[in-house]
Protein backbone atom coordinates (compact mmCIF):
# COMPACT_ATOMS: atom_id res chain seq x y z
CA UNK A 1 0.00 0.00 0.00
CA UNK A 2 1.42 3.34 -1.05
CA UNK A 3 1.72 6.10 1.60
CA UNK A 4 -0.71 8.97 0.88
CA UNK A 5 1.74 11.49 2.38
CA UNK A 6 5.12 10.74 0.82
CA UNK A 7 4.27 8.10 -1.80
CA UNK A 8 6.48 5.46 -0.16
CA UNK A 9 5.58 1.95 -1.24
CA UNK A 10 6.63 0.04 1.88
CA UNK A 11 4.01 0.74 4.55
CA UNK A 12 3.54 -1.47 7.59
CA UNK A 13 0.27 -2.71 9.12
CA UNK A 14 0.17 -1.83 12.83
CA UNK A 15 -3.35 -3.00 13.65
CA UNK A 16 -6.05 -5.04 11.88
CA UNK A 17 -9.61 -5.60 13.03
CA UNK A 18 -12.96 -6.46 11.47
CA UNK A 19 -15.42 -3.65 10.84
CA UNK A 20 -18.83 -3.12 9.23
CA UNK A 21 -20.28 -6.27 10.79
CA UNK A 22 -17.39 -8.37 9.50
CA UNK A 23 -17.85 -7.26 5.89
CA UNK A 24 -14.53 -5.40 5.85
CA UNK A 25 -11.16 -5.32 7.59
CA UNK A 26 -9.88 -2.02 8.98
CA UNK A 27 -6.09 -1.69 8.93
CA UNK A 28 -4.02 1.02 10.64
CA UNK A 29 -0.81 1.56 8.71
CA UNK A 30 2.38 3.52 9.25
CA UNK A 31 4.97 4.63 6.72
CA UNK A 32 8.59 3.97 7.84
CA UNK A 33 9.86 6.78 5.57
CA UNK A 34 7.76 9.72 6.84
CA UNK A 35 6.11 8.17 9.96
CA UNK A 36 2.69 9.08 8.55
CA UNK A 37 -0.25 7.03 9.86
CA UNK A 38 -3.39 6.23 7.89
CA UNK A 39 -6.28 3.76 7.77
CA UNK A 40 -7.28 1.44 4.94
CA UNK A 41 -10.31 -0.80 4.51
CA UNK A 42 -10.27 -4.15 2.76
CA UNK A 43 -13.59 -5.42 1.34
CA UNK A 44 -14.61 -8.38 -0.76
CA UNK A 45 -15.26 -7.44 -4.36
CA UNK A 46 -17.19 -10.05 -6.30
CA UNK A 47 -16.60 -8.52 -9.72
CA UNK A 48 -15.51 -5.37 -11.47
CA UNK A 49 -18.57 -3.28 -12.25
CA UNK A 50 -18.93 -0.71 -14.99
CA UNK A 51 -21.57 2.01 -14.78
CA UNK A 52 -23.35 3.02 -17.97
CA UNK A 53 -24.23 6.71 -17.61
CA UNK A 54 -27.21 8.43 -19.24
CA UNK A 55 -24.79 10.11 -21.65
CA UNK A 56 -23.62 6.68 -22.85
CA UNK A 57 -20.25 7.02 -21.14
CA UNK A 58 -18.91 4.01 -19.25
CA UNK A 59 -17.05 4.51 -15.96
CA UNK A 60 -15.85 2.10 -13.26
CA UNK A 61 -18.20 1.70 -10.28
CA UNK A 62 -16.91 3.55 -7.21
CA UNK A 63 -18.28 2.51 -3.83
CA UNK A 64 -16.96 5.75 -2.33
CA UNK A 65 -18.97 7.82 -4.81
CA UNK A 66 -22.11 5.91 -3.82
CA UNK A 67 -21.28 6.56 -0.14
CA UNK A 68 -20.76 10.29 -0.77
CA UNK A 69 -24.07 10.71 -2.60
CA UNK A 70 -25.95 8.97 0.21
CA UNK A 71 -24.08 11.05 2.80
CA UNK A 72 -25.11 14.25 1.00
CA UNK A 73 -28.77 13.21 1.07
CA UNK A 74 -28.48 12.33 4.77
CA UNK A 75 -26.57 15.48 5.79
CA UNK A 76 -27.81 16.79 9.16
CA UNK A 77 -30.23 13.88 9.56
CA UNK A 78 -30.25 11.73 12.70
CA UNK A 79 -29.36 8.39 11.11
CA UNK A 80 -26.82 6.07 12.72
CA UNK A 81 -23.62 5.56 10.69
CA UNK A 82 -24.04 1.77 10.96
CA UNK A 83 -27.38 1.95 9.15
CA UNK A 84 -25.82 4.08 6.41
CA UNK A 85 -22.95 1.62 6.03
CA UNK A 86 -25.38 -1.30 5.83
CA UNK A 87 -27.31 0.54 3.09
CA UNK A 88 -24.16 1.20 1.04
CA UNK A 89 -22.89 -2.37 1.52
CA UNK A 90 -26.29 -3.81 0.64
CA UNK A 91 -26.56 -1.81 -2.58
CA UNK A 92 -23.00 -2.75 -3.55
CA UNK A 93 -23.67 -6.46 -2.88
CA UNK A 94 -26.91 -6.33 -4.90
CA UNK A 95 -25.08 -4.82 -7.85
CA UNK A 96 -22.17 -7.26 -7.67
CA UNK A 97 -24.35 -10.34 -7.25
CA UNK A 98 -26.78 -9.38 -10.04
CA UNK A 99 -24.65 -11.26 -12.56
CA UNK A 100 -24.07 -8.31 -14.89
CA UNK A 101 -20.68 -6.65 -15.30
CA UNK A 102 -22.38 -3.47 -16.52
CA UNK A 103 -25.07 -1.63 -14.57
CA UNK A 104 -26.96 1.53 -15.53
CA UNK A 105 -26.80 4.66 -13.41
CA UNK A 106 -30.63 4.55 -13.36
CA UNK A 107 -30.56 1.12 -11.69
CA UNK A 108 -28.16 2.43 -9.04
CA UNK A 109 -30.33 5.51 -8.50
CA UNK A 110 -33.45 3.39 -8.02
CA UNK A 111 -31.67 1.16 -5.48
CA UNK A 112 -30.52 4.24 -3.57
CA UNK A 113 -34.02 5.74 -3.63
CA UNK A 114 -35.54 2.48 -2.36
CA UNK A 115 -32.97 2.29 0.43
CA UNK A 116 -33.39 5.92 1.46
CA UNK A 117 -37.17 5.62 1.44
CA UNK A 118 -36.91 2.99 4.16
CA UNK A 119 -34.19 4.89 6.03
CA UNK A 120 -35.25 8.56 6.06
CA UNK A 121 -38.06 10.31 4.16
CA UNK A 122 -36.29 13.69 4.03
CA UNK A 123 -33.13 12.14 2.58
CA UNK A 124 -35.30 10.26 0.09
CA UNK A 125 -36.88 13.52 -1.12
CA UNK A 126 -33.49 15.26 -1.27
CA UNK A 127 -31.94 12.49 -3.35
CA UNK A 128 -34.98 12.17 -5.60
CA UNK A 129 -35.03 15.90 -6.32
CA UNK A 130 -31.51 15.72 -7.71
CA UNK A 131 -31.75 12.27 -9.28
CA UNK A 132 -35.04 13.00 -11.06
CA UNK A 133 -33.96 16.58 -11.87
CA UNK A 134 -36.94 18.36 -10.31
CA UNK A 135 -37.72 21.71 -11.91
CA UNK A 136 -40.95 22.84 -10.24
CA UNK A 137 -42.79 22.58 -6.93
CA UNK A 138 -45.27 20.22 -8.63
CA UNK A 139 -42.48 17.65 -8.95
CA UNK A 140 -42.06 17.68 -5.17
CA UNK A 141 -45.84 17.48 -4.64
CA UNK A 142 -46.05 14.37 -6.81
CA UNK A 143 -43.20 12.68 -4.94
CA UNK A 144 -44.62 13.61 -1.55
CA UNK A 145 -47.95 12.17 -2.67
CA UNK A 146 -46.28 8.78 -3.13
CA UNK A 147 -44.81 9.03 0.36
CA UNK A 148 -48.25 9.78 1.78
CA UNK A 149 -49.66 6.63 0.18
CA UNK A 150 -46.99 4.44 1.72
CA UNK A 151 -47.22 5.82 5.25
CA UNK A 152 -50.05 8.21 6.11
CA UNK A 153 -49.07 11.23 8.12
CA UNK A 154 -50.43 11.32 11.65
CA UNK A 155 -53.51 13.47 11.93
CA UNK A 156 -53.47 16.50 14.18
CA UNK A 157 -55.86 16.18 17.10
CA UNK A 158 -59.01 18.20 16.70
CA UNK A 159 -59.37 21.07 19.18
CA UNK A 160 -61.93 20.59 21.86
CA UNK A 161 -65.03 22.71 21.19
CA UNK A 162 -65.06 24.47 24.54
CA UNK A 163 -61.28 25.04 24.82
CA UNK A 164 -61.55 28.87 24.32
CA UNK A 165 -64.17 29.08 27.07
CA UNK A 166 -61.91 27.19 29.49
CA UNK A 167 -58.99 29.51 28.65
CA UNK A 168 -61.15 32.57 29.33
CA UNK A 169 -62.34 31.11 32.63
CA UNK A 170 -58.77 30.37 33.72
CA UNK A 171 -57.71 34.02 33.32
CA UNK A 172 -57.64 36.10 36.55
Amino acid sequence: MRCPYCGGSDTQVKDSRPSEDGAAIRRRRVCPDCAGRFTTFERVQLRELTVLKRSGKRVPFERDKLQRSIDVALRKRAVEPERIERLVSGITRQLESAGEAEVTSEAIGELVMDGLKGLDDVAYVRFASVYKNFREARDFEALLGTLGEAAPLPEAPEPEPDAPARRRAARP
